[in-house]
């Protein structure tokens, strides 16, 4: 699928320019139709940057659409298996999406690290850490996969 030309895809990618880790930078990304104010959604997803933390596990971006799809389709009823199970799939489309185009949703692996846990400390933001790192590609990536979805899948008024 080409997703060009993505306005949620431009706002991540800047985000993540402007410092924001790459789960806040799509997150974010989306703040006029989640509503959440910025600090609140800063805070939300600030803990899942880097694989969790920097656990290098689930990459943030993916970790960001899933937030965005809570947060619009979730459900919120713990009775609901018929939402959930719906959620749950709809969880799964989106992580096959970016898989497809990158051949992972994990952290490590799109990095190319051999170890799982990193030092907690992240790496300052240089030009030469944009130009070593596929982040800021992927960041835009996962916005424009979610944009995507959401235009295949109309909000209902909730």
């Amino acid at each position: 699928m080409d997703y060009n030309e993505s306005k949620y895809g431009q706002i991540a990618e800047a985000n993540f320019l402007k410092g924001y880790n790459c789960t806040q930078s799509v997150f974010l990304a989306f703040s006029d139709l989640h509503g959440m104010d910025q600090k609140t959604a800063a805070r939300l997803s600030s803990s899942f940057g880097a694989g969790m933390g920097r656990l290098r596990e689930v990459c943030g971006t993916v970790s960001g659409m899933f937030l965005v799809a809570g947060i619009l389709y979730g459900y919120e009823d713990p009775k609901d298996y018929q939402g959930k199970k719906e959620h749950y799939g709809r969880i799964q489309e989106l992580a096959h999406a970016f898989e497809e185009e990158n051949g992972s949703i994990v952290c490590r692996e799109l990095l190319g690290l051999n170890k799982k846990k990193d030092e907690p400390t992240p790496e300052q933001r240089t030009e030469e850490y944009y130009k070593k790192r596929p982040c800021g590609k992927l960041v835009y990536l996962a916005a424009a996969i979610m944009e995507q979805y959401i235009k295949e899948h109309p909000l209902e008024d909730q």
